[in-house]
C-alpha cells in the first residue's frame, strides 16, 4: 500500500467522493465531505469546472488507487494482471483488489481502515493458513484461513479489538469466529460484493488509450 505525502481528505477531495480513508472517522461529521456537503446544500454559488471523458476515466482511476493505497506501477500490474484474465478486466480488476490480504484483514473487522490494516500486516501480527505473512499484496485464495497471530492477542489493541469486533459484520463471501479472532475466505468475491465505489469500464478505457 502505497504512503501518499497528501492528507487523506484532501485525496477525497480531488476525487470529489467518500474514499473511506479514515475508517470510521470518516462516518461522522468531521469528515471533510460531510462538512463540503452541507455547505453545498446552504447555498453555495461556487462554479463546477466541467470535467473532460478522460478526467472523468482519471478521476475513477485515481479514486481506485487511493481506497486500495497502491502506487501507479502497482496499480499498473494489477490492471495488466487483470486484463489478461478471461471475463470482464473491470471486474477481475475489483475481484483482485478485494482479495488483497490488507483488504481482507480491514473487511474482516481487524482494522478500522486499510491503511490500519496494512500496518498490521506490515508488523507481522497476520497469520494465513497458520503462516506469518507480512506483504499486503498478498492475493488470497479460498480456502485459505486469515488469523490474528497468537503472540499478538495479548497486546492492548486486540484486546480492545476483540470487544468491538462483536458488533462489526463481514461480507458474504468471508466469514469470521469473533471469538478466536480467525477468518476464512469462503468463496472469491464477486464485483458486486466490493464496497470500493469506482467505475471498472472508466479505468479500462483510461489504459486503452
Amino acid at each position: 500500500m502505497a504512503r501518499h505525502l497528501e492528507a487523506n481528505c484532501q485525496l477525497c477531495r480531488r476525487c470529489g467522493d467518500k474514499l473511506m480513508l479514515k475508517g470510521n472517522r470518516c462516518m461522522t461529521p468531521k469528515c471533510v465531505m460531510e462538512r463540503r456537503h452541507k455547505t453545498a446544500t446552504v447555498g453555495s454559488r461556487g462554479r463546477r469546472r466541467r470535467v473532460s471523458e478522460r478526467g472523468t476515466q482519471l478521476i475513477e482511476k485515481q479514486k481506485a488507487r487511493y481506497i486500495y493505497g497502491l502506487y501507479e506501477r502497482q496499480f499498473r500490474r494489477f490492471y495488466g494482471i487483470a486484463a489478461k484474465q478471461p471475463g470482464i478486466t473491470g471486474d477481475n480488476l475489483k475481484v483482485m483488489l478485494e482479495r488483497r490480504l490488507d483488504n481482507v484483514v480491514y473487511r474482516l473487522g481487524f482494522a478500522d481502515s486499510r491503511p490500519q490494516a496494512r500496518q498490521l500486516v506490515l508488523h507481522g501480527h497476520i497469520l494465513v493458513n497458520g503462516h506469518r505473512v507480512n506483504v499486503p499484496s498478498y492475493l488470497t485464495s479460498e480456502g485459505e484461513t486469515v488469523a490474528c497471530r497468537e503472540a499478538s492477542l495479548k497486546k492492548e489493541y486486540f484486546k480492545k479489538l476483540a470487544e468491538e469486533i462483536k458488533s462489526r459484520t463481514v461480507p458474504v463471501w468471508l466469514t469470521l469466529d469473533r471469538a478466536k479472532l480467525v477468518g476464512q475466505v469462503v468463496t472469491l468475491p464477486v464485483p458486486d460484493e466490493t464496497i470500493a465505489q469506482f467505475d471498472g469500464k472508466s479505468i479500462v478505457e483510461y489504459y486503452s488509450r
